[in-house]
Parts: C-alpha cells; sequence; structure tokens
C-alpha cells in the first residue's frame, strides 16, 4: 500500500484561485487616481482662467475710473457744449456714442483691426451739462459768499476696455459752485 498523498496540501489550492485579484484592484485604484488627476487638473485650469478674467475686468474697471479723472482734470465745464457725441442731449437720459469721445490717456486696451474698423470697442469719456437738472441757486450763497451763486450739473460717461472683451462703464455726476445767481 502507498501511502504517499498525491494531492496538494490545502494552502496550495488556495493561492492559485487568488492569482490575478490583486491585478484587477490595482488596476482599479490606478483608474480612481487617473480620474481624480484629470479631474484636479482641469479645475485648477479653470480656476486660473477664472483669476486671469477678473485681472482683466479690474483693469477696464480701473480704465474707466482713469477717463473721469481725466475729464475731472481737463476742467473744460461748459453749458453749451459736450466733450464727445450723445445721442441727444435734449433726451431724459442722453446716450453717448461710443467710438465718438475722447480717448482716455495710457488705456491698456489694444483693439484689434476688425474692432478698431467699427470703433466701438475703446477706452472714451463723454462729459456733459445736464439739461435735465441744469442750475440750482445755492441758497444763501454759501455762508459768508453772499448771493449770486448757482451750481451746474455735469455728468460723465467713462468706458473701459481691456483684453478677453472686458469691458466697465461708468458715470459720474458733480456740480460746479460758479456765478449766476439773483
Amino acid at each position: 500500500m502507498n501511502t504517499a498523498n498525491t494531492n496538494p496540501p490545502i494552502q496550495c489550492r488556495a493561492a492559485r484561485r487568488e492569482s490575478g485579484a490583486a491585478l484587477v484592484v490595482g488596476l482599479i485604484l490606478l483608474l480612481v487616481l487617473t480620474i481624480l488627476a484629470i479631474s484636479g487638473m482641469t479645475t485648477a485650469s479653470l480656476e486660473l482662467q477664472m483669476a486671469g478674467n477678473e485681472q482683466y475686468q479690474e483693469r477696464a474697471f480701473q480704465s474707466a475710473e482713469s477717463g473721469i479723472e481725466q475729464a475731472i482734470d481737463a476742467a473744460v465745464y461748459s453749458t453749451t457744449t459736450s466733450i464727445g457725441t450723445y445721442d441727444n442731449l435734449f433726451a431724459a437720459n442722453p446716450a453717448p456714442i461710443r467710438g465718438q469721445g475722447q480717448p482716455i490717456a495710457n488705456c491698456t486696451d489694444v483693439p484689434s483691426a476688425e474692432q478698431t474698423a467699427t470703433a466701438t470697442r475703446r477706452c472714451e469719456y463723454f462729459m456733459r451739462f445736464d439739461l435735465n437738472t441744469g442750475t440750482t441757486i445755492v441758497p444763501g450763497g454759501g455762508y459768508s459768499l453772499g448771493t449770486g451763486f448757482q451750481a451746474y450739473h455735469f455728468v460723465i460717461d467713462s468706458f473701459g476696455t481691456s483684453s478677453r472683451g472686458a469691458e466697465s462703464e461708468h458715470t459720474q455726476s458733480f456740480y460746479i459752485i460758479g456765478p449766476g445767481g439773483t
């Protein structure tokens, strides 16, 4: 009688059945990590583009603000003429005609050939005497100034532009005190 065991031990059979499972689990983990990495890169790229857009919008804002400062510094306060062209100065809210205003100095906008031809996208400002509000007599003349002063109402419309189509429009109104009351 032969007492030799021809069947392999039980431990060897279990090890053979698990072969290949580690490969499948490893590939699944690699796939999950790849998806996470691609998602992270896409998010980072999108956030970078959003930050750039915000920067260009801030440049357009600063250009429009610069136009207001430039208009005030020019000190051309006329009740009969305006800086730039408006659609109808006698309307309740006259609209400036883009491309027909005073260019803003040191504007960073460099329009393309198509934009230059249509002249709709550029840094410019407009200033007008507000005919609807007109002048207001300063009550009491202002302490020790005496009588005979009026407040003249002016409006500045300023447009700033930057790359990636960023635009900003600002309207500033103010009064100038001058002679003319009773």
